[in-house]
């Protein structure tokens, strides 16, 4: 049995459920994190030194780092399904995996700090607009590719890509700021809407 270490108000716990349940998975989760068991104490730190969440455990150990677990998990029980084997293929999905960890997500933490999630401390003004401004430029980089494609990330079929950038376009959509016009993501949003695991995981209301 797959264990999973995290709390559900995690953008980064959801990318590892949504994974699982795309996969048809079972699992345990336990919550840690903000609010719950502390991910500073030693049981926890020994898993991951880091002290984030999600943290895998299975008969093999401990893993850690969300879309590594995710790559893992289509790896091990996937047989090509949300991560081909192929391995241009599958670079093409890793590609945008890597572009939503490394240039996506540090634009928007500002901006979300102050409107999407209150946060004492994130009020300065400038930095706010400033935060909206560069997370809407990196937005409107996966607006053009979705234009080219049409579909999905990697391209026609839906792959891990989309869930890790799924979870992130909600974010973007559900924060206050001035959204850009792109409507290309709009349209994949609305595709993404369809899927019922998107719906558990990467909406407003989860368990």
């Amino acid at each position: 049995m797959l264990k999973i270490l995290g709390r559900t108000s995690s953008l980064n716990v959801r990318k590892v459920l949504w994974t699982c349940d795309e996969l048809g998975l079972a699992y345990e989760r336990e919550d840690w994190g903000t609010g719950f068991a502390s991910t500073r104490s030693p049981e926890f730190l020994a898993l991951n030194p880091n002290g984030l969440v999600p943290v895998l455990i299975d008969e093999q150990g401990a893993l850690y780092e969300s879309n590594t677990i995710c790559r893992y998990l289509a790896a091990r029980f996937g047989h090509g399904h949300l991560l081909p084997v192929e391995p241009r293929h599958r670079a093409g999905v890793e590609q945008w995996m890597d572009w939503q960890a490394t240039t996506l997500n540090p634009t928007w933490g500002y901006a979300f700090l102050a409107l999407g999630r209150p946060t004492p401390g994130y009020d300065d003004p400038e930095k706010i607009a400033a935060s909206a401004q560069a997370w809407n430029k990196a937005m409107a980089i996966l607006d053009q590719r979705l234009d080219q494609t049409g579909a999905h990330a990697a391209g026609h079929d839906f792959t891990l890509a989309d869930i890790v950038l799924g979870v992130s376009v909600h974010r973007w959509v559900r924060t206050p700021i001035d959204h850009a016009d792109l409507p290309a993501v709009r349209a994949y949003y609305a595709r993404l809407k369809d899927r019922p695991e998107f719906g558990r995981w990467a909406l407003d209301e989860v368990p």
